[in-house]
């Protein structure tokens, strides 16, 4: 099995509202391979506070962020990790149904990774998971400064 860091394990923090992505997309890390702790959020404000809880362990973690949530913008959540100094080299990986180029350009421009468009069709959707899934079982994540 594979773990994201040599040092502590990094907690995957899934940020997303729709129930049926949330277990599509766990479902599918742990196929390829990834037994990190994943931790949903079905809404912005619930991550918000987790992020920013001084109770947090300081452990890394990996952003899974939606960009569309009902109660405060994915692209607000990601300018407030990047412009904070404990979490600013968290990966954060944008997967989103937004393909507006204009909406990409303002997430890498504020320091977000990766970003997906998630596909319509279930078995794309699935097939893209999965291969983010193999991506978070070799990338490598700073330790927090």
């Amino acid at each position: 099995m594979t773990n994201l860091s040599r040092q502590q394990p990094v907690t995957i923090l899934m940020i997303e509202d729709d129930e049926g992505h949330a277990r599509l997309i766990e479902k599918n890390i742990r196929r390829a391979g990834v037994c990190n702790e994943v931790r949903h959020f079905s809404s912005g404000t619930a991550a918000v506070e987790h992020l920013f809880s001084d109770a947090r362990e300081d452990g890394p973690v990996l952003v899974l962020l939606d960009l569309n949530l009902p109660d405060m913008s994915g692209i607000d959540i990601l300018a407030r990790i990047k412009g904070d100094e404990r979490l600013k080299r968290a990966p954060v990986v944008v997967l989103t149904t937004t393909d507006d180029q204009r909406e990409i350009q303002r997430c890498y421009d504020l320091g977000c990774n990766v970003y997906i468009t998630k596909p319509v069709i279930y078995d794309t959707f699935a097939q893209a998971i999965r291969q983010l899934g193999l991506f978070l079982s070799v990338m490598q994540i700073p330790e927090a400064p």
